[in-house]
C-alpha cells in the first residue's frame, strides 16, 4: 500500500496507477472499524485499485463540537487499510486541502439539508459537500463508496453529484452493525459502559417501528411516536430528532406509500449517536 501525505504524492501515485484503470473510493475520517472495511472491501470488489482518505475535515464542524476530541490512530488505520487491501492511502494535512486563504465552498441548497442533522448542525453539510467536492476533484475516482448509517449524507453527496454532473457514480453499502445491533461509529468509543447499554435502544426502537409498519401502520406519526416512546425508556438519552421522511428525496410525508427513512440521533452523555432503517 502507498500513502499520500502531499497532493503532490497523490497525484504522482495516480499517475502511477495509469487512466485506464477504474478507481474505487472510499472518504472517511479515519479510526477505521468493521464498517469502514465493509467499503474497502466493496470497493475492491469493483475496481482495479482501492484508495482510501483519512482527512478529519475542520469545516463540517461547528464551534464547540468534538472537532478536537474526534479519535485519530494513524498508525492503527493505516494497518488496518493495508490489511483490507487498500492500493492507496491518501493522509493529508488540512493546509493541503484548504490552503492559506481559502473561502470557496460548494453547499447543497434546501430542505434536504436544513433537517434531521442540519437542524442541529446547520453548518454541517455544507463542509461535507465542500471537502468531498475536492477528493473527487484530486482522485476522480470511478466510484465512491458510502455508509448507509449516514443516510442524510448520502442523499446530500449524490444530490451534489447529479446538480454538478460529477462523474463518480455513488455506491451506497449497507449499516454495519455489532453482534448486540449498535451501529458502529468512530464516536462508540467515547461512550461508558452504561451509555452503551442504553444505545441499545436505537436499533431496537427502528426495529420495533419497522414491525409495527409491517403490520399494517403506515402513518408517520404513529411510527414516530413509537420509535420516542421507546427511547425515551433509557434514562441517559437525550433526543436530537426522530423522523420520517421519504428515502430518496427527504420530504415530509404524512403516510407511507414509497420507501421511507426512518432516521434519530441521540445523545448518551457527551456523545451523539445517529442510526437508520429503511420502512
Amino acid at each position: 500500500m502507498k500513502i499520500a501525505k502531499t497532493i503532490t504524492e497523490l497525484k504522482t501515485c495516480l499517475a502511477e496507477i495509469g487512466k485506464d484503470k477504474t478507481i474505487g473510493f472510499v472518504p472517511t475520517m479515519g479510526y477505521l472499524h468493521d464498517g469502514h472495511l465493509s467499503l474497502i472491501n466493496e470497493a475492491r470488489s469493483q475496481n482495479d485499485v482501492t484508495v482510501v482518505s483519512i482527512f478529519v475535515n475542520p469545516t463540517q464542524f461547528a464551534p464547540g463540537e468534538d472537532l478536537d476530541a474526534y479519535p485519530r490512530d494513524f498508525d492503527r488505520d493505516s494497518r488496518l487499510a493495508e490489511a483490507a487491501g487498500t492500493d492507496l492511502l491518501f493522509f493529508p494535512d488540512p493546509i493541503e486541502i484548504y490552503p492559506a486563504g481559502a473561502s470557496t465552498f460548494v453547499a447543497v441548497e434546501g430542505a434536504i439539508t436544513r433537517k434531521l442533522c442540519g437542524q442541529s448542525r446547520p453548518t454541517h453539510f455544507k463542509g461535507v459537500t465542500t471537502v468531498v467536492n475536492i477528493l473527487f476533484n484530486l482522485i476522480l475516482p470511478t466510484r465512491a463508496y458510502l455508509g448507509q448509517k449516514d443516510a442524510q449524507q448520502v442523499a446530500v453527496i449524490k444530490k451534489m453529484v447529479r446538480d454538478l454532473h460529477l462523474p463518480v457514480q455513488i455506491i451506497v453499502c449497507p449499516i454495519v452493525r455489532d453482534v448486540d445491533g449498535l451501529a458502529l461509529s468512530s464516536r462508540n468509543v467515547f461512550l461508558n459502559l452504561e451509555e452503551r447499554r442504553q444505545a441499545l435502544i436505537l436499533s431496537q426502537s427502528l426495529t420495533a417501528a419497522k414491525a409495527l409498519y409491517r403490520a399494517g401502520e403506515g402513518r408517520v406519526k404513529s411510527l414516530k411516536d413509537q420509535i420516542v416512546s421507546h427511547i425515551s425508556t433509557m434514562p441517559l438519552a437525550i433526543i436530537d430528532y426522530v423522523d420520517i421522511l421519504d428515502f430518496e428525496t427527504l420530504a415530509d410525508i404524512e403516510t407511507i406509500t414509497a420507501p421511507a427513512l426512518a432516521a434519530v440521533a441521540v445523545r448518551f452523555g457527551s456523545t451523539r449517536l445517529i442510526d437508520n432503517i429503511i420502512l
